[in-house]
């Protein structure tokens, strides 16, 4: 018995190879126009004719494992074949006819409205269905009304499921604070915190497609409710603890008193804290731009080192125009240290409130801190005229110099409106300069940033006003 197992196992391998062979020949018309329907998003579009075609191929299936007869077989594979074929041209005119629901449709999903506004997902996908079977069956006008259904509901759905991921955590911080009775001890955070959900939430009704703003906003907002929440129980305990208004007082001015001892100053409160705290707002900004400053010259004073050693190495070794190259290389040097000492006199044009300078290789950055527009708007206002002289009397300290009006924007609003308007700035200080102080056209240009290069948090009101901005860059001749 045991030497007819090989046989037995080799005849039932033979047999199950003939048996693949044969369904693969079979099904290969069948198989390939399946694939096709799919690709056309057939089961989508198609749903009755995808599914007869299905049934048809899954009796197939069943009768040639069953062993039935092949002209059985064949014939189900037909109508599987028929079908596949006319279910992707009925998806083919779906996606012409349906085309705004269709996209509608996938603007949700990528919202994942399935997931997070799961019963507008299925009233809206109902009547899709519907569209698509009264299209299958030739009723295009009906197919167009359950259509134009459909996508009122996606687009509910989609905006219920993206307020659901950026607004529910708020929503969830701010019913904890209801709980905790924050209202009764600090109603104004409290307040603020619910003001910010609502403009989020207008904002996201009003363009759901530009989300950095609305995301900023439930941001603050989060931040506005656990910090109302904090001071509720901040407020519980001064007031278990019977504290007097001097305490409380006496320990709000704790804090800046051991800031200023960190920057060594002595904090004369005497006055209250505004002296204090604008103080060392301009100890801590001066800091911060002396180490930019710092930095910049670090880095380029190494790369200067470097590429200096490397020329004096060269013109060493060399035989022929050594005098003449060296000569060349000193007046570069004189250059860029008469620079280095032009810079100086320019720092001392501007007052801190008008605009900051700094340098960056052999060019100079006048931040124009003290020039601001109205929302919107690119005028320049007459009340710039002085601060604008500066800059005039800053260039002149550079005959020849080439000058670009640099405008830039905070991150809210859409990238292509803030592009436009921070190029509409800056043409407009670039066209003040020239007609007003007599800069020659062909020295000056202007350019728009847009919200591309931020200098600070656009997370915050001071760091989005620093980065609304124009820079004029100055790039001196070196010869």
């Amino acid at each position: 018995m045991k030497h007819w197992l090989p046989l037995v196992f080799g005849l039932a391998l033979f047999q199950g190879v003939m048996a693949q062979d044969l369904r693969e020949t079979l099904f290969e018309d069948a198989d390939q126009t399946l694939e096709v329907a799919r690709n056309a998003n057939a089961p989508l579009l198609s749903p009755r004719l995808f599914s007869d075609g299905m049934e048809a191929y899954a009796a197939a299936e069943s009768n040639l494992q069953r062993g039935r007869n092949l002209e059985r077989v064949r014939s189900r594979l037909t109508i599987a074949t028929t079908a596949f074929l006319e279910a992707t041209a009925a998806a083919e005119i779906a996606n012409i006819t349906l085309a705004s629901v269709i996209k509608t449709r996938d603007d949700a999903l990528n919202a994942q409205a399935d997931k997070f506004a799961r019963e507008l997902w299925l009233g809206a996908e109902d009547r899709f269905v519907s569209a698509t079977r009264r299209l299958e069956s030739g009723n295009i006008r009906g197919a167009r009304d359950r259509a134009g259904e459909a996508e009122s509901r996606f687009r509910s759905a989609e905006l219920s499921a993206i307020k659901v991921q950026y607004l529910s955590q708020t929503r969830a911080l701010l019913a904890q604070a209801e709980q905790a009775r924050v209202r009764r001890y600090a109603p104004i955070t409290l307040e603020k915190a619910a003001a910010l959900l609502l403009q989020a939430e207008q904002e996201l009704s009003n363009n759901r497609y530009d989300t950095d703003l609305p995301r900023s906003l439930a941001r603050q907002a989060n931040y506005e409710a656990r910090h109302a929440i904090f001071l509720a129980e901040r407020v519980r305990l001064l007031r278990d603890e019977d504290w007097t208004e001097e305490q409380i007082i006496l320990a709000y001015e704790e804090p800046v008193t051991q800031i200023a001892a960190a920057a060594d100053r002595v904090a004369q409160l005497d006055h209250g804290m505004e002296p204090v705290v604008e103080e060392l707002v301009a100890y801590i900004e001066d800091m911060v731009l002396r180490d930019q400053q710092l930095t910049i010259d670090l880095a380029e004073g190494r790369q200067r080192n470097v590429g200096l050693e490397d020329e004096i190495r060269d013109l060493d070794q060399r035989l022929g125009g050594v005098s003449q190259e060296r000569v060349a290389l000193v007046k570069r040097l004189e250059a860029e240290a008469r620079i280095r000492e032009q810079f100086t006199q320019i720092e001392t044009l501007f007052a801190r409130d008008e605009a900051r300078v700094s340098r960056e290789s052999n060019n100079i950055i006048m931040r124009l801190v003290g020039l601001t527009f109205d929302s919107g708007q690119a005028n320049v206002g007459s009340q710039y005229r002085p601060l604008l002289a500066k800059v005039r009397d800053a260039v002149e300290v550079f005959p020849g110099s080439q000058v670009i009006v640099e405008g830039h924007t905070d991150a809210y609003g859409s990238d292509g409106a803030n592009m436009t308007l921070s190029r509409t700035r800056a043409e407009a200080v670039s066209k003040y300069l020239s007609t007003q102080f007599n800069i020659a056209s062909y020295r000056i240009s202007a350019v728009g940033y847009g919200e591309t290069r931020p200098i600070a948090n656009n997370e915050t009101p001071q760091g989005r006003t620093r980065n609304r901005r124009i820079d004029i860059l100055i790039k001196p001749q070196l010869d």
